[in-house]
């Protein structure tokens, strides 16, 4: 059982990447995901959460309109497209899964004990 968070990479202030969280071993489609990123020196902080079915997006406010999350379940795949691209971005980003939660945009905040957590994947922007 795995999770892995890949797409990272160095980009200028104002550019765009894709990230992915690819799963193994269980099926990416009964769990909702989020995705989590950690800057040197600071918290983990949550930057967004999609439903299992994908109808449900939540996103941290400093990434609001410049990130979207997205999920092909056949693919057993979750995207975060990040555009505008900030310094203040730079961070290892992390995607996780979890089975069940009444409301989803806690997992904002709220994302200790979470199923299952994927190695990061290094997200540097340049000013």
């Amino acid at each position: 059982v795995q999770l892995q968070a890949s797409g990272g990479g160095l980009v200028q202030a104002g550019g765009s990447l894709r990230l992915s969280c690819a799963a193994s071993g269980f099926t990416l489609a009964d769990y909702i995901i989020g995705w989590y990123r950690q800057a040197p020196g600071k918290e983990r902080e949550g930057v967004s959460v999609i439903s299992r079915s994908g109808d449900s997006k939540f996103y941290a406010d400093s990434v609001k309109g410049r990130f979207t999350i997205s999920r092909d379940n056949t693919k057993n795949i979750v995207y975060l497209q990040m555009n505008s691209l900030k310094p203040e971005d730079t961070a290892v980003y992390y995607c996780a899964a979890e089975s069940y939660r009444e409301s989803l945009s806690t997992l904002l905040t709220d994302y200790y004990g979470l199923d299952y957590w994927g190695k990061g994947t290094q997200v540097t922007v340049s000013s």
